[in-house]
């Protein structure tokens, strides 16, 4: 699963949420549906706190990493 893009792994997850909204899932798989979906959930919001985190910051003009701030 770590090879899979974010949005793979979003469709993957809408997928499963789908399955478990229609009420179709026997329990011992919609337990199993569960546990995969948080995993994803899990790993998306990682990659969504890493893309949040690269774009907070910028270079200065001396070529070093510095936190974005907006000036009033």
């Amino acid at each position: 699963m770590k090879d899979k893009t974010f949005e793979e792994k979003l469709s993957s997850l809408e997928e499963i949420v789908a399955k478990l909204e229609s009420g179709e899932v026997p329990l011992d798989d919609a337990i199993k549906e569960f546990n995969e979906a948080m995993k994803l959930a899990n790993e998306c919001n990682k990659t969504l706190d890493e893309a949040n985190e690269f774009v907070a910051k910028i270079l200065n003009k001396d070529g070093k990493e510095e936190n974005f701030e907006i000036e009033e």
